[in-house]
């Protein structure tokens, strides 16, 4: 069997060894060559990229690979792994294909339903504009987008396996959809981020497509293999400011950012939940320096320490809360890092 699995990327890193994965790189036409497969050649929309994201990339494969019979799409750092982590391998993807019509990661739940859950992050008026064209369009299917929409399970980041035949009928019912959406949406007003509508969209109608058609699904666990470029900048950034002293700058800097990219946060892009911490950190920093104090500082001026010094004091607190006897590892601790109560309060309430 002719199977390929296209692994997407906007920049350079270290393609998997095994000969199955194939790099592709998504928006070309707007970058420098990074000596991969890239997506501006033949029949291609490369330069819509920004506001297409991978996809320009999915188009791509659609109209120009042919003579495969399974084709899969992954990311630079995304990947379908098998249940000892490691990456599948063909036969692994072969074997479960033969029992299923698609493989798709598997489906995270929501807060809520998911039509408020998008519209937390994105333009949920862009996503019911994509309803109504789905009415337009395909009407047999317009019922599945309204189920999809009141549910709280989904499918994160775009990745899929399937047969070729299959695929290449996902792409002709969603790029129909979107070549008639670009004309009533304007993004123009948006930032570089919410630009990146049509990626955002096909999140949530690839499970309307399956479900439209009723398709048996193999949901298989996806591996994170490095955080996102952004969240990485975005904590180099929080860690020098700290470094400097600029707490309250830092604050407002952490904020202001996450209305922009409130993606960082998420699960698979703050690999090591990290963000939650240096926003606690930030805060404590601030009230000492205030307060005239600098107990937090005087352990490190460096962020990954005080995100270590964090989680240590809140093994303690917990144990506290939960009636336990600390030990006395635990209270000499707490001793020589001089934490004080109020600290150990803002941690608590935040437990």
């Amino acid at each position: 069997m002719r199977t390929k699995i296209y692994v997407m990327t906007h920049k350079r890193f270290e393609p998997p060894q095994d000969p199955v994965y194939v790099p592709v790189q998504v928006g070309r036409a707007l970058g420098s060559e990074l000596g991969y497969l890239g997506d501006d050649t033949g029949d291609t929309i490369s330069d819509q990229n920004p506001y297409y994201g991978e996809l320009t990339g999915l188009y791509w494969l659609w109209k120009n690979v042919q003579e495969i019979d399974l084709i899969g799409i992954c990311h630079y750092r995304r990947y379908f792994l098998n249940e000892a982590y490691e990456l599948l391998t063909q036969e692994e993807y072969e074997r479960a294909l033969a029992d299923a019509d698609i493989m798709v990661p598997r489906a995270m739940r929501a807060d809520g339903v998911y039509r408020d859950y998008f519209g937390s992050a994105h333009h949920v008026e862009d996503l019911l504009e994509a309803g109504a064209v789905i009415k337009e369009l395909y009407p047999k299917d317009y019922p599945a987008f309204c189920e999809v929409m009141e549910e709280s399970e989904y499918y994160y980041g775009n990745l899929c396996v399937t047969t070729k035949k299959l695929f290449d009928e996902y792409c002709a019912w969603l790029f129909s959809i979107f070549f008639v959406l670009k004309d009533r949406v304007d993004v123009s007003g948006y930032d570089a981020y919410h630009q990146r509508l049509f990626g955002f969209l096909s999140e949530s109608l690839l499970r309307v497509f399956i479900r439209a058609r009723k398709l048996r699904v193999c949901e298989t666990r996806v591996g994170v293999t490095a955080e996102k470029a952004e969240t990485t900048e975005f904590k180099l950034a929080m860690g020098q400011l700290v470094k400097m002293g600029e707490f309250s700058q830092a604050r407002e800097m952490f904020y202001q950012y996450l209305k922009i990219r409130p993606d960082i946060t998420l699960e698979l892009s703050d690999v090591r939940k990290e963000i939650p911490d240096i926003e606690l950190i930030l805060y404590i920093l601030e009230q000492e320096k205030e307060c005239g104090g600098q107990g937090f500082y005087e352990v490190s001026h460096q962020l990954s320490d005080l995100i270590v010094h964090l989680r240590r004091i809140r093994e303690i607190v917990q144990k506290e809360s939960d009636g336990q006897a600390l030990t006395q590892e635990d209270a000499d601790y707490l001793r020589m890092k001089q934490v004080s109560e109020s600290v150990k309060e803002v941690i608590r309430a935040n437990l």
